[in-house]
């Protein structure tokens, strides 16, 4: 993909940091925080990489506002029942594909991994992330995340956000 870079150090320093961040509110279960990171119009989709690749819409999640993350957010602390478990994301540097006037165009690579209580940890879901950044007045944020599984085999629920 070619697209003018209008990008610094400073600049590339702060999107590597809010990739780490974001690695962490969701590695912390902080769902908060994880919110936060988003701007108030805003999409997030978690999608398999064959329905991408073959332009087709289905997604495993799809929220569509920050009022929708924080649902999500509520569910997962307030009503959602399930086996617990801790997760870890491993995100690779960001690759910025355009920067122009405070819009990045990035993408990064992922691996998510989950330990169960008493077992053993195991890889959760590796893929991609296609992500546009806008610049606020609090600093970077997420205006929309594509988050891209490779693999069409996951588990029967999914439970927190990747």
């Amino acid at each position: 993909m070619s697209s003018p870079l209008d990008l610094d150090f400073p600049q590339y320093l702060a999107l590597q940091q809010l990739y780490a961040d974001y690695a962490s509110a969701v590695g912390a279960g902080d769902w908060d925080r994880w919110v936060e990171m988003f701007t108030d119009e805003c999409t997030y989709r978690l999608q398999p990489r064959e329905n991408h690749e073959r332009g087709f819409p289905l997604a495993t999640m799809f929220f569509e506002s920050k009022g929708a993350l924080k649902d999500r957010a509520y569910a997962i602390q307030e009503t959602l029942f399930h086996d617990p478990y801790y997760q870890r994301h491993v995100v690779g540097a960001p690759l910025v594909h355009s920067a122009q006037g405070g819009v990045y165009e990035c993408e990064a690579n992922y691996a998510v991994f989950r330990t169960k209580l008493s077992k053993l940890s195991t890889v959760f879901s590796v893929g991609r992330t296609l992500d546009r950044i806008v610049s606020t007045e609090a600093g970077l944020k997420f205006q929309s995340r594509l988050v891209i599984y490779d693999s069409e085999m996951i588990p029967n629920s999914i439970i927190y956000p990747l």
